[in-house]
């Protein structure tokens, strides 16, 4: 127990410590409480601003605003979420599917295998790569990606072409599949980063236990890293599907900006509700400008849904104290 040292105004300075701790825990505490309180209202501002820009073009819409394949709000005044919902969704879950497993993989390999050296180098690499711009893997795409994916789509097409995904009487370089990889490639470095981070706060006493029972390297990892980081990996991977959902330049310079729903992702078609505001924004009407709100609106709730689902997910497959999240 520790003795209260006397001091020269006869207080006690463990009193006085204490004392001062206390002074500062409410005003930081207020602070913090007003900073979540005004990002809630941010964000509620926000949601009514799309509503109330949106009502007067739902209102006037002729067809049915979830449903309708067809965008002539400037035009016939029927225009509809169905299409550009779907490739927003196809187009960043396929993005997902290709990024996780090699952020994964890079992210293990910076953290338990790379020499320290190279762990740094690795990890300055992937933080730049965070940081380019999305205009530039856009331009990357259109000059590089769309004539290179020719030659690979037709092999798909041709000795896969008996699966669906694949199959298509014309296929093309600028196609749901190449805007599918250029969002894989800008989100990998969000997500790499992330995991790596959250790999190395794995308890040393973890992997030290494991290594004493006799595991090997990769049982040290997927007994105790993987289990440890997985709540910080699905975050990653929400925020990272986050940004390909909502990703607008890149997309709009790849997408052949059509209105149609395909599973055939090597056929020219394709389009995103980011990349339809990008591109339609400038010359529509009143009535195209709210329908183009409301599709902002809708990729608003979508993504709302899925950073909260991705909450709950984490919620649910925490198995250590203290995992990231």
């Amino acid at each position: 127990m520790a003795t209260p040292v006397r001091t020269r105004d006869g207080g006690s300075a463990l009193g006085r410590s204490a004392s001062r701790r206390s002074r500062g825990e409410a005003p930081f505490r207020y602070a913090s409480t007003g900073a979540g309180i005004f990002l809630l209202v941010i964000m509620a501002a926000i949601g009514v601003f799309l509503v109330v820009e949106a009502v007067p073009a739902l209102q006037a819409n002729k067809g049915s605003f979830f449903t309708d394949l067809i965008w002539e709000p400037n035009g016939s005044q029927i225009f509809g979420i169905g299409a550009l919902a779907f490739g927003t969704v196809v187009s960043a879950t396929l993005a997902l599917i290709m990024a996780v497993p090699v952020a994964v993989g890079v992210a293990l390999f910076i953290s338990h295998y790379a020499p320290r050296r190279m762990a740094g180098v690795l990890g300055y690499v992937i933080d730049l790569l965070a940081a380019v711009p999305s205009v530039v893997y856009g331009l990357w795409g259109v000059i590089f990606l769309v004539p290179f994916m020719q030659g690979p789509s037709e092999f798909l097409n041709e000795y896969l072409g008996f699966i669906p995904l694949f199959g298509g009487d014309l296929v093309a370089g600028r196609s749901m599949l190449t805007a599918s990889i250029v969002l894989a490639v800008m989100i990998l470095p969000i997500v790499a980063a992330i995991s790596r981070e959250v790999f190395l706060q794995v308890p040393r006493m973890h992997e030290e236990a494991a290594l004493a029972l006799g595991a090997t390297r990769w049982e040290v990892i997927k007994v105790a890293v993987l289990p440890f980081g997985r709540p910080g990996v699905i975050s990653a991977a929400m925020l990272g599907l986050g940004r390909a959902m909502g990703e607008t330049i890149a997309v709009a310079l790849i997408f052949p900006a059509t209105f149609g729903i395909s599973f055939e992702i090597l056929t020219p078609q394709g389009n995103s509700i980011a990349a339809n505001i990008a591109n339609g924004f400038g010359e529509a009407t009143p009535i195209g400008r709210g329908a183009l709100i409301a599709s902002g609106l809708v990729l608003f709730i979508i993504t709302l849904l899925v950073n909260t689902g991705a909450r709950m997910i984490v919620a649910r497959r925490k198995e250590f104290s203290g995992a990231a999240s």
